[in-house]
């Protein structure tokens, strides 16, 4: 018997409307603006430049590039703020010399690059990104945001919310993906988890939101490269999730690296003034990247540090991270008249705010916190769950008439566990785990080791090959293991090195020989399932049709061992879903599914098995002649060891005025039935995708505009109901304005962005 269980729309509270901005609380209070007025009366022109410098412990630079002193630097109020210190107490130590060595007493802001957690390393953002679940995001950025306040970190350089289309980009592996409906969504989890309600608690620290923008859409996806991005995508694509994050309320945002348009962002007034100032209202703090405004002379824009200073500080820049050159050129500047007083004011008065609404002039310690306080159960707990909801099943077929997974608990059963990754603690971190310690982190093996004692079972282990070289040594040792066992888990990937900034792949193969490892433990004959370390898309072609089971679970953080345990034997059922689409073959990038289509579209009847031969009609299609178009797995993809049947889409109504929705507001409402036709529970993730056809300019052939995470019992139907309106219906038209069209409205309900049945509806003059 079906029992059924409703499920609210998400659309109307994940929507991100871009026509108005709606803005979060302003920071800025008479009494706090006061309070800065009579600083600023106070400070000389050089101690308002030290504001606006931000330096790292050692590294700072003087006009001639010399090292200087920090802590002399700091005394004579030249610093506003420092990133990377190691913890509370030489935060402290540094805190001590500007309230008490400095003129004006002004407390320092120390940022560091807390990204997916301080001290509890959670799954990397990718990985967090594939729950689908702004709740629990939110949740381990509390966490994240207790551990690093605790050692006096009150800003961190998170949520990175770059669209990442090409899984070249290393960086890829810090994003939320290729979607900008979702990205802004688990964007403004992240402000709101690093954040809390208010500033000035203890805990709270302050987001910065980057990189904006356009980063992840570097050329050849290689890392700092140029971009090139038409003001329609930057609006409709690219925009959206700093839109919601500033909707959210995020103190601050960092310009990005790269070139945009012929013109580095550091120094890009178009986006740093005329958008993101004057347009959308933003009055938080902009700091720059690393060094960026002295890149902005390789760049080719400056020849010299003082005109690098004065078109970064003109475009709207506030904080100079790193380089010097804020520090080295503005009072020359200023003086010369080259920039005005009042912009150094403006830019002053904003960081001061901040540091007002953080509370640090009446606390500017961090209380004496150890560093190496242990690990909280409830933190535990919670990157055990958050690495059970990241990790992906991507294939799961059938041995003997049951699918592979979970494995079965037999006495006696003798389990190969092989690859570099089954004990290697430090690279369940991933990249950017900060403080994040190999002590730390429950390995595989020792997880698995310790659940297979318990079932009286047996485990073969063997490292099998190194993530790198050619070197074979070990394989003898692997293939001993696997023909002894009954069931083969093997553990391939990238490491951390493979992953994050400044590592863009030409090749997005298993690194080394292990491709060459798998494919000889697959000849034994020995069923596999194979767990994906990675921070990006791999091309996995082969795997994909000779290997059972693979689970694709990124770098899962601390609790990566009982955690792949848990879901290797079924004690929780995968429910995560891919964010990225899974390449063929790397000719295929950049992928993604929201993609336009050509004049000239592949048939879905056309055999892509073959090229074309002669002047059959498909060559004259875009498509490639030895590939699919299609990605290996497609956006929203994940399995789960139950089975769910999606309904037809049901419309409200066949036809709806373009008109009454962009004056009146009217909405359209989707529904479908979800049955879990398995026998046991499990999560799925209802996905809404839309398309608009006849409208003045092309639209993606689909577009994600909404989900909702949907548990069910066996048998159980839930029913799922959208709200669809003009934050899902409008695009930035012809024109230019950003506004509901007349239009076919195709509309599907489905697990992934390429299943569903589509339902139609007219929209109207």
């Amino acid at each position: 018997m079906k029992t059924r269980v409703d499920v609210p729309s998400l659309v109307a509270l994940l929507c991100v409307p871009s026509l108005l901005l709606a803005q979060a609380p302003s920071l800025s209070t008479p009494a706090v603006e006061a309070r800065i007025d009579a600083l600023l009366k106070r400070m000389t022109l050089e101690e308002k430049v030290g504001q606006v410098n931000q330096i790292s412990p050692g590294i700072a630079f003087g006009p001639q590039g010399q090292r200087l002193d920090a802590e002399a630097q700091v005394a004579a109020g030249r610093v506003g703020s420092m990133l990377n210190l190691q913890d509370g107490k030489q935060a402290d130590a540094f805190q001590k010399i500007a309230m008490e060595q400095s003129r004006l007493h002004i407390p320092l802001i120390f940022g560091l690059d807390v990204i997916h957690g301080y001290r509890t390393t959670f799954p990397i953002p990718l990985g967090l990104a594939s729950t689908w679940d702004p709740k629990l995001i939110e949740q381990t950025c509390r966490v994240a945001a207790q551990e690093a306040s605790a050692q006096g970190v009150r800003w961190t350089f998170s949520p990175m919310v770059d669209i990442a289309r090409d899984a070249r980009w290393g960086r890829i592996a810090e994003s939320a993906g290729e979607d900008p409906y979702l990205g802004a969504v688990l964007a403004k989890a992240y402000v709101r988890g690093y954040q809390g309600e208010r500033l000035d608690e203890p805990t709270s620290i302050l987001a910065c939101v980057k990189h904006f923008v356009g980063y992840g859409a570097a050329e050849g996806g290689r890392d700092y490269n140029s971009t090139e991005i038409s003001e329609r995508l930057l609006r409709q694509v690219y925009f959206p999730p700093f839109q919601a994050a500033i909707q959210e309320g995020t103190a601050s945002l960092m310009a990005s690296f790269n070139a945009l348009n012929g013109v580095p962002v550091t120094s890009n007034a178009f986006i740093l003034d005329q958008i993101l100032r004057r347009e959308w209202g933003f009055q938080g703090l902009l700091v720059s990247d690393y060094d960026a405004v002295a890149e902005t002379i390789p760049h080719g824009i400056a020849n010299d540090g003082a005109t690098a200073a004065r078109k970064a500080f003109l475009a709207g820049l506030d904080v100079d991270m790193g380089g010097g050159v804020f520090l080295s050129e503005l009072a020359t500047l200023v003086r010369s008249g080259a920039v005005p007083q009042t912009r150094l004011d403006e830019a002053v008065r904003r960081l001061l705010r901040l540091k007002f609404a953080l509370g640090l002039f009446e606390h500017p310690y961090t209380g004496g916190a150890p560093a190496d306080t242990p690990l909280s159960p409830k933190a535990l707990e919670l990157a055990r769950r958050a690495a059970e909801e990241s990790f992906v099943l991507l294939r799961n077929e059938a041995i003997d008439g049951t699918p592979l997974l979970p494995l079965k608990a037999r006495v006696g059963k003798k389990i190969a566990l092989i690859g570099p990754h089954a004990e290697d603690a430090v690279e369940m971190l991933g990249s950017w785990s900060v403080r994040g310690r190999a002590a730390d982190v429950t390995t595989l093996r020792a997880a698995l080791a310790q659940r297979m004692a318990q079932e009286q079972m047996t485990l073969l282990c063997a490292k099998g090959t190194d993530y790198f070289g050619t070197d074979e040594s070990g394989f003898a040792q692997a293939l001993s293991a696997a023909r002894e066992a009954d069931v083969v888990v093997m553990t391939l990937g990238e490491t951390a090195e493979h992953t994050g900034e400044g590592t863009s792949r030409a090749h997005l193969d298993l690194p080394g020989n292990q491709e060459k490892l798998l494919e000889a433990v697959a000849a034994t004959g020995k069923p596999i399932v194979l767990l994906l370390f990675t921070g990006r898309p791999l091309t996995i072609t082969w795997a994909s049709q000779h290997v059972p089971a693979i689970l694709e679970a990124w770098a899962p953080g601390n609790q990566a061992g009982p955690a792949l345990v848990r879901t290797l034997f079924g004690d929780v059922n995968p429910c995560g879903r891919l964010t990225v689409s899974f390449p063929r073959a790397v000719g295929q990038e950049p992928l993604y599914y929201n993609a336009l289509s050509t004049g000239r579209p592949v048939h879905t009847d056309t055999d892509l098995t073959r090229p074309p031969r002669g002047y059959e009609a498909s060559r004259w299609t875009s498509r490639y002649i030895d590939e699919f178009n299609a990605p290996l797995y497609p956006f929203g993809h994940g399995l789960s060891y139950t089975t769910f049947q999606f309904s037809p889409v049901k419309v409200s109504a066949q036809s709806l005025s373009a008109t009454a929705v962009n004056e009146k507001g009217a909405q359209l409402t989707a529904s479908a039935e979800v049955t879990n036709t398995g026998t046991r529970a499990g999560t799925t993730v209802v996905q809404l995708y839309l398309r608009l056809q006849g409208t003045s300019v092309a639209r993606p052939v689909r577009e994600l505009k909404g989900f909702q995470r949907l548990e069910l019992a066996p048998g159980q139907t839930g029913h799922v109901t959208f709200q669809i309106g003009r934050e899902a219906l409008a695009f930035w038209n012809l024109d230019m304005k950003e506004l509901a069209e007349p239009a076919t409205l195709t509309l599907w309900i489905g697990p992934d962005s390429a299943s569903g049945s589509p339902a139609e509806v007219r929209l109207t003059d």
